[in-house]
């Protein structure tokens, strides 16, 4: 009786990765997944596109917010980062939303896809959608700074990892290429830039 119950476990959730479907989402409808459901985080500023998963009745379980990348040596041009990733915790729902997040950049034109975890968090679901861990990061003491004043969301005083999704031709490790993305005017990338947003 328990391997047929195993058994059914394992096609239930077989058929749930497989009834997934990923489609676009307007940026307030993402913002208001983050405010339900971040643990941590509050929206961000803006984005390049958005993504939402669903189950086969249409709800929305979860979404991906891309954006330009927060780190300003990572912001080429050429790369984007998902700034948040939320589910309701269904099942394969966050490996889902990674997969179509690098999918929907590599058609963009872009080379690079980053994101960050908190040490704490496995990873699991990033490397589920063949995503790299490229380093440690320690603590940081917070983001506010005298020339950028922010709030307190939380967030500081937590070693993170950083992950990311690339194109074969390019370095898993972007802080130490030997021939650096950023490019003239006239070559910029999809993003052109700071100024692209």
């Amino acid at each position: 009786m328990n391997a047929t119950v195993h058994s059914g476990a394992r096609r239930a959730i077989a058929e749930n990765r497989q009834k997934l479907t990923i489609r676009p989402l307007a940026f307030r409808e993402a913002c208001t997944l983050v405010d339900t459901l971040h643990r941590h985080h509050t929206r961000p500023a803006g984005h390049k596109f958005s993504l939402a998963v669903t189950t086969p009745d249409g709800q929305v379980v979860g979404a991906a917010i891309v954006g330009r990348p927060s780190a300003r040596h990572l912001d080429d041009g050429w790369s984007l980062e998902v700034t948040r990733l939320v589910t309701d915790q269904t099942h394969n729902a966050c490996s889902a939303l990674l997969g179509a997040a690098w999918r929907a950049a590599k058609a963009l034109g872009y080379r690079r896809l980053i994101t960050y975890t908190q040490a704490a968090e496995s990873g699991a679901s990033l490397r589920g959608a063949g995503w790299h861990k490229i380093r440690d990061l320690p603590p940081r003491p917070g983001w506010n700074a005298p020339g950028r004043p922010r709030p307190d969301t939380g967030t500081g005083h937590t070693a993170r990892i950083l992950w990311q999704a690339t194109a074969p031709s390019i370095p898993l490790d972007p802080t130490h290429c030997s021939v650096r993305l950023t490019a003239s005017a006239n070559s910029a990338g999809p993003g052109h830039g700071r100024n692209g947003a």
